[in-house]
């Protein structure tokens, strides 16, 4: 098939959705600000900053796709006048709004944690004294990898929660849940609506960024089933296309929705190597119409970010069973930068090769040596 698929955003994502579809015959443009992007050896970049960048990039390609929830809506207006966008505009538009993602999870009977919208000092307060302390307050927009949020622990805190993110406008207070771990779900809806789901990730953070992805979660087989439905009760209801993650907590009173991610999601690297179809190529296959390939596991796997400094590559590549993705960007703090995709044979080689990880990697993360597969 020959086709061109445009991809609101050049980063990291844009970048292996493009490479996933390369031996499809499938060619991608990007539209970003920086046309010096990861995503830019992959194919023609189109700059927001030009005058006529919009426009020539919506000629660009066939159909349309994104790697960013935070893709401007006023954008894809423009561009579904007369193209196709592929997760929908309804899936991108709540994925933005975190108190229209809750209505939509009540709608759908998702279980979250309880939650008032907050626009004032005041109303800040009445939650508080609803919900019980502590609290997790957040921007109802923006805020990524653990920005635009603020733990309330204790009344005296309030004025410093308010003064930080207060001008963000509307803001969400969510009930502290108690949970034993993060998981996340990653799953695919063709234009048929063939629904594939992969398996649960377990998920890891270091300074609220994701350090590493265990897949399969372990001991969630009684998780799985009920995450599966949970998300295709999403992709059914949203008419969704492309691939979709929900984030979930465990806890003793069973799974909390944390949020949904319209597009392909750093918990599901692993599924390059780790899946039979990973879930950039399962997402380009659903946007292009093409037929879903299998989501099943390899063998088990762990991802791990490489964070703001680069590790040698030679280093890396020298661990028996480990697979280097580097995103060609610049070194800085706080910034996902690659990804280390480690394929252990047991629990003991998995604890071998954190330890000579944690060797090389400059920046190293919070990696346990008991982890189990």
């Amino acid at each position: 098939m020959d086709k061109t698929i445009g991809i609101f955003g050049g980063g990291q994502l844009g970048r292996m959705m493009a490479q996933a579809a390369l031996p499809l015959n499938i060619q991608c443009t990007f539209f970003e600000a920086n046309t010096d992007c990861p995503s830019a050896a992959l194919g023609p970049v189109y700059s927001a900053k030009a005058e006529n960048g919009l426009s020539e990039f919506i000629a660009s390609a066939d159909v349309f796709s994104l790697e960013f929830e935070n893709t401007p809506l006023a954008d894809v207006d423009v561009l579904t006048k007369n193209k196709t966008l592929h997760p929908p505009r309804q899936a991108l538009a709540i994925a933005q709004h975190r108190l229209s993602e809750k209505a939509l999870f009540d709608e759908l009977a998702i279980p979250v944690a309880p939650y008032k919208a907050v626009t004032s000092l005041e109303q800040l307060k009445s939650a508080a004294a609803e919900l019980g302390l502590p609290l997790v307050l957040k921007t109802s927009r923006g805020g990524y990898d653990g920005k635009g949020q603020f733990v309330l622990r204790s009344e005296d805190q309030m004025d410093q929660a308010w003064a930080e993110l207060g001008p963000a406008g509307e803001l969400i207070a969510e009930s502290f849940v108690t949970f034993s771990r993060e998981v996340s779900i990653i799953a695919v809806r063709g234009q048929n609506g063939d629904v594939k789901t992969w398996s649960l990730a377990e998920n890891h953070h270091h300074n609220g960024i994701l350090s590493h992805s265990i897949v399969p979660a372990p001991n969630s087989a009684d998780l799985q089933p009920v995450a599966q439905d949970y998300i295709t009760r999403l992709l059914n209801h949203l008419n969704y296309i492309g691939v979709l993650t929900l984030e979930l907590f465990v806890t003793d009173k069973g799974l909390y929705a944390n949020e949904m991610a319209p597009r392909v999601h750093n918990s599901g690297h692993w599924s390059i190597e780790g899946a039979v179809c990973s879930q950039f190529e399962n997402h380009i296959r659903a946007v292009a119409g093409l037929p879903l390939g299998s989501t099943a596991v390899v063998r088990p796997t762990v991802m791990v970010n490489i964070i703001g400094l680069h590790p040698k590559t030679a280093d890396v590549l020298a661990l028996e069973g480990a697979h280097l993705h580097l995103y060609n960007k610049s070194e800085r703090e706080g910034r996902k930068i690659g990804h280390i995709t480690l394929m252990p044979n047991d629990s003991a080689e998995l604890t071998a090769l954190c330890r000579q990880l944690a060797k090389i990697l400059p920046n190293p993360l919070a990696l346990s040596e008991d982890m189990t597969i």
